[in-house]
Parts: C-alpha cells; sequence; structure tokens
C-alpha cells in the first residue's frame, strides 16, 4: 500500500510581509493581522458552520520559499546563535523532510466576501504574504494547552527581547495602526542570531515599508523609512 499523501491548497494566506526577513519566529509574538482566502474548491460555505465559536485556529501551512530536494538530520536553530546543531525533530526548521509549518492564530471574525466565499480575519500570523494553507483545525484549550510541557533550549530564549529606538521623524510616517505592532516585530530581532556588527544596516519590508535599523548591544535604532509607491 502506497502511504505517501498528496495535499492540496486549501487556500493562501495575505499579510503584510511581502518577503520572509523579519516575519515573527513564531506565531502570536506579535499582534500581526491577516486573511485568509480560500482556493474556489474551497469556498462551500457549510465547511465553515461552527468555526466562530473558536477563538483559536491551528494552521497547516507549507514553507513554498525554503523547499529542497534533500533534508538534513540537524539544523542550527537562530535562537541558539546559529552554530549549535540540534536534531530537526527538536526545532521548527523549514528545512523537514516534509516542508510543513504549525501554527496557532486567533481568530478575529468570518466574513463572507463577494466573489471570494468565506474570508478568515486572524491575527498573531507568521507567515509571509502568499503562503498555502494545507488545513485548519480549531485549536481546543482543554487538550492543546498543557502547562506542565517543557520547552526545550527555546524556553531559555522566551524572554529575549531588544529595546527599540524610532525617531519621531520615522515613526511619524507608519500608519498608527501599524506602529505597536512594528515595535514587536522589531523587539524580537529579525537579524541572523550569528550576525552582530554595530555598524550594519538591515533593512525590512513591513506593510507597505522598507524598515531600516541597526542594533547595538541589547538596543535596535530605526534609521529610516521609505513607504514603498506601487
Amino acid at each position: 500500500m502506497d502511504m505517501n499523501l498528496t495535499l492540496e491548497v486549501i487556500g493562501y494566506i495575505h499579510s503584510d510581509f511581502p518577503a520572509k526577513f523579519g516575519i515573527p519566529r513564531q506565531s502570536g509574538l506579535a499582534d500581526t493581522k491577516a486573511e485568509i482566502l480560500f482556493e474556489p474548491k474551497y469556498r462551500n460555505v457549510h465547511a465553515f458552520r461552527g468555526l466562530e465559536e473558536f477563538s483559536h485556529l491551528w494552521l497547516i501551512w507549507g514553507f513554498s520559499e525554503c523547499v529542497r530536494e534533500e533534508w538534513s538530520p540537524t539544523v542550527r536553530p537562530p535562537r541558539l546563535g546559529g552554530n549549535q546543531r540540534v536534531g530537526v525533530f527538536a526545532s521548527r526548521s523549514p528545512f523537514r523532510p516534509n516542508p510543513l509549518g504549525l501554527s496557532c492564530v486567533g481568530l478575529e471574525r468570518l466574513e463572507e466576501r463577494e466573489g471570494k466565499g468565506m474570508v478568515l480575519h486572524v491575527r498573531g500570523a507568521d507567515l509571509m504574504d502568499g503562503t498555502p494553507i494545507y488545513d485548519i483545525k480549531p485549536y481546543l484549550p482543554y487538550v492543546d494547552c498543557k502547562r506542565e510541557a517543557a520547552g526545550g533550549f527555546a524556553e531559555r530564549m522566551r524572554d529575549y527581547r531588544l529595546s527599540v529606538e524610532i525617531p519621531k521623524v520615522w515613526i511619524d510616517m507608519v500608519p498608527e495602526k501599524h506602529r505597536e505592532v512594528l515595535v514587536q516585530i522589531l523587539a524580537q530581532d529579525p537579524r541572523p542570531s550569528y550576525q552582530d556588527a554595530p555598524e550594519r544596516i538591515y533593512g525590512m519590508e513591513y506593510a507597505g515599508m522598507e524598515v531600516r535599523f541597526r542594533v547595538d548591544k541589547n538596543v535596535l535604532q530605526v534609521c529610516e523609512i521609505e513607504v514603498k509607491t506601487e
């Protein structure tokens, strides 16, 4: 019996992240907002019956930008500095035997949109714009929340944050609805963990803006914000 499984994309997420750099490292770390639009085959309104009763969802999605023909049994988690190796199954690395991701997001509301079917408005997603979604399941607090769970090496970095400084000339260019989220994203330190050059300027795209910054010790300072034009 052939046990290989072929997955079919049911929809795509639309977020404020057009590129990988700067995306929160895990879901729920920043109060991002996004929409999930479904392929025509999966727009049957009955498929969403009862979903509005749940506050959070599990998204099963694809690392569409990280597909490789080969996989590695060990990876270098960024939060360990990019030098220490752990087993791929002890990480959430995108370079896996099957490039699937799992994210828990908040469900804000369902919208039936003309010509698009049911649209899910979610928050806390750590996904790039256009990421394929393969399945959606409700989050069940009484079984999914394990308060006694151990978080391994990831737990040791849970409270890691940078102080973020954005001069008024630049923060005034950011729409008010995006300001707090931008600070949350930057505080997580978007840089590769193995890079620590205070003179280096990094750039990330978010919500139609190019945000350039540098980091010295534990302080991230925004150097420039450029609003992108279509």
